[in-house]
């Protein structure tokens, strides 16, 4: 299945890229970050949240759309 995804931040400086379209196999948000990890080693040492869809989602959810973005932290105030 193919699906956009988006990187924000730090993700960004690993990638050299803010988007880019994968061929990904598996069902689960936790099989893109697996293919993405492979792509990008680096990934594994950064803490960032996974959104589908521009909602957050958990590792284990079913991939229900085309669109998944890598959100580094956020600090407000």
């Amino acid at each position: 299945m193919q699906i956009t995804i988006k990187y924000f931040g730090q993700i960004v400086e690993v990638t050299h890229k803010t988007e880019e379209t994968l061929e990904v196999s598996g069902n689960q948000i936790a099989d893109v970050l697996n293919t993405l990890q492979a792509k990008y080693i680096k990934l594994k040492d950064l803490g960032f949240q996974i959104a589908q869809n521009q909602e957050l989602v958990s590792l284990n959810t079913k991939i229900s759309g085309a669109e998944i973005a890598l959100l580094p932290p956020f600090a407000g105030g």
